[in-house]
């Protein structure tokens, strides 16, 4: 066909001819295909937080005191214990009040002298912060 003679306008291409650049048509309602998922991240260091079990490690409960039992004071005592790797506790603090000064300054006197299982990351002992609840109930 001349130039400018319209020839060859609208024309498709035979089906062996490709056009550089386009991709093959897709059916309806398909996708490509989805890119390679990135690596995942390290898995992070396994955390074990520290133990006072009783049972595990002997400690005693709590006394109770003898003013609170017979003014008939019992409540719940969650104590914040600072446990060093050598399964000692160093600091403590009440995060929730039993409502009785004389439960909660006994709990934090106890849980003090308890002796723990530290904590360990990734298997390592790290001194940690850990909850312990202390029951004051009268039978």
């Amino acid at each position: 066909a001349a130039p400018g003679s319209g020839a060859g306008r609208g024309r498709r291409a035979g089906p062996g001819h490709r056009h550089p650049g386009r991709s093959r048509p897709r059916p309806h309602g398909s996708r490509p295909p989805a890119p390679p998922a990135p690596p995942a991240p390290p898995a992070p260091p396994r955390i074990e937080l520290p133990s006072s079990s009783a049972d595990y490690l002997n400690n005693p409960r709590p006394p109770y005191p003898a003013l609170s039992r017979r003014m008939g004071e019992q409540g719940k005592v969650v104590v914040r214990v600072f446990i060093e790797v050598n399964g000692t506790a160093s600091r403590a603090e009440i995060l929730k009040s039993s409502g009785y000064e004389r439960l909660d300054q006994t709990a934090l006197q106890t849980v003090l002298r308890w002796r723990y299982a530290p904590g360990k990351r990734a298997g390592v002992p790290t001194p940690m912060w850990v909850e312990a609840p202390i029951d004051f109930v009268l039978n």
